[in-house]
């Protein structure tokens, strides 16, 4: 069962759309005049290797090159700049997995306003030691729960007890008005209207603001919004008719892991939304009929944590990006798409602020996507030459072991031991099972999804 069809069983009262603030393009150009000093324009560059590959003119709009490499930094400025004497005085709070803490912390700084940060425990520690940075003496960094969403129960409770002035992350009009200046600027980059744009989404909060000024600047640009399958809250709101709160999701794309998307979000993009769509495989508009583009669509669609790690990876190795988990979520949901050749699409980049220390998680989550990692229980006997008659007659000659734990047990003519097998290509993995099955060892394949594969990983 998916998040999506999992999260129809925990549905909260739907907020009404027509009782929230509404988003409009005056609101998005205002917030650009007000951010133009801090964020300047971040460059939108053609992917010669993407281009190729999808037969699509592939543009990447890098917002991993703000000051605070993520375009948080356009709502939490956008937010604090409209701040009353009053409410600076106050004091500002906020919740954040990582980026939007460092735009509040870099605007704390610069506008002299003392702030308190909520971060999840699992935040990053790249994450955490660029918050301090941003913000030095001006704020203060608390990590609370495993998730975003205790992070910010915290926060709303340190808000209710104090009296200072919540920064919200994506439930907030003004935020998401500075998010929508993404869609300002690369309308301005490009010779003409874009076909395709591609978000990543976590509560909302980008993906309404750039609908809301494409919808009406562009309103043949279709919108597709990118969640991992391990956390598609706003494909479940959207399926439930209102915000549903996930019962759990997947940490490790942390700049999207939010349980429940925004009311304001919903309702900006249940509101401008003609056509949804919650099924990948329906038809993206993104083809031309003689020479004039159909009227877009915002659809929704999710990305498999591996395959976000391939993305990353290909990045990284051919583009010279290094982009965190959510970052490359555009990126990765480009193979899914029927895309037809000539159209113009542009991947955001939502943000580069990854850790070093996860690339060996990252590169081991793309193997198991690509089909290229496999563990197995293997029982051994104990008696000279097993090991080398296992990689004699069970492995191919460019498949290689990568792990192997010997566990000691008490019985004298067995012994079981923990093997990961990287191969060469992913169609050999039959081979190697029946391989496995012709021989007398006692072998269990670990398979991923399950709790023993995750914990290996």
């Amino acid at each position: 069962m998916n998040a999506v069809h999992r999260a129809l069983t925990t549905t909260s009262p739907p907020a009404d759309p027509a009782h929230l603030p509404a988003l409009c393009v005056a609101d998005v150009e205002a917030a650009a005049e007000r951010i133009s000093a801090v964020v300047p324009p971040t460059p939108l560059e053609y992917c010669e290797r993407l281009s190729a590959l999808t037969g699509a003119d592939v543009y990447l709009k890098r917002e991993d090159l703000t000051r605070v490499r993520s375009y948080k930094l356009r709502g939490a400025y956008n937010v604090m700049a409209q701040l009353s004497s009053r409410e600076r005085e106050a004091g500002v709070v906020t919740a954040s997995a990582g980026n939007h803490a460092q735009g509040v912390a870099y605007a704390c700084r610069d506008m002299g306003v003392t702030g308190r940060i909520y971060v999840p425990t699992r935040t990053p520690k790249q994450k955490r030691d660029r918050i301090r940075a941003h913000g030095g003496a001006f704020v203060e960094l608390i990590a609370v729960g495993d998730t975003f969403d205790a992070a910010a129960e915290a926060a709303a409770d340190d808000v209710a007890r104090t009296g200072a002035t919540m920064v919200a992350p994506f439930d907030d009009a003004r935020t998401a008005a500075g998010q929508g200046t993404i869609a300002r600027e690369l309308l301005a980059q490009l010779p003409s209207a874009p076909d395709l744009v591609l978000v990543p989404v976590g509560g909302g909060g980008c993906l309404a603001g750039i609908a809301a000024y494409l919808q009406t600047t562009s309103p043949r640009t279709s919108i597709v919004g990118v969640e991992p399958t391990g956390a598609a809250s706003m494909a479940a709101a959207l399926a439930a008719g209102g915000p549903v709160t996930l019962p759990d999701v997947d940490p490790f794309v942390d700049g999207t892991a939010v349980k429940r998307v925004g009311d304001i979000p919903y309702a900006v993009v249940s509101r401008l939304a003609r056509d949804i769509s919650l099924d990948s495989t329906s038809p993206v508009i993104v083809e031309r009929h003689n020479d004039c583009r159909v009227t877009g669509q915002i659809t929704m669609t999710q990305v498999d944590e591996g395959a976000v790690c391939t993305a990353m990876l290909d990045l990284y190795q051919n583009e010279g990006i290094i982009a965190e988990p959510a970052a490359a979520l555009s990126v990765a949901a480009l193979a899914g798409l029927p895309l037809v050749s000539g159209t113009t699409v542009v991947c955001v980049i939502s943000g580069g602020n990854n850790d070093v220390s996860r690339y060996n998680e990252v590169i081991e989550r793309s193997l198991v996507h690509r089909g290229l990692k496999h563990y197995f229980l293997v029982d051994f006997p104990q008696q000279p030459g097993a090991l080398r008659r296992f990689l004699d007659q069970v492995l191919g000659p460019d498949d290689d072991i990568t792990m192997f734990e010997y566990i000691k047990r008490n019985n004298r003519e067995f012994g079981a031991a923990l093997v990961g097998i990287e191969l060469h290509a992913a169609d050999t993995l039959q081979l190697i099972l029946a391989r496995l099955d012709a021989s007398p060892l006692e072998v269990q394949r670990i398979a991923p999804g399950t709790p023993v594969f995750r914990y290996l990983i």
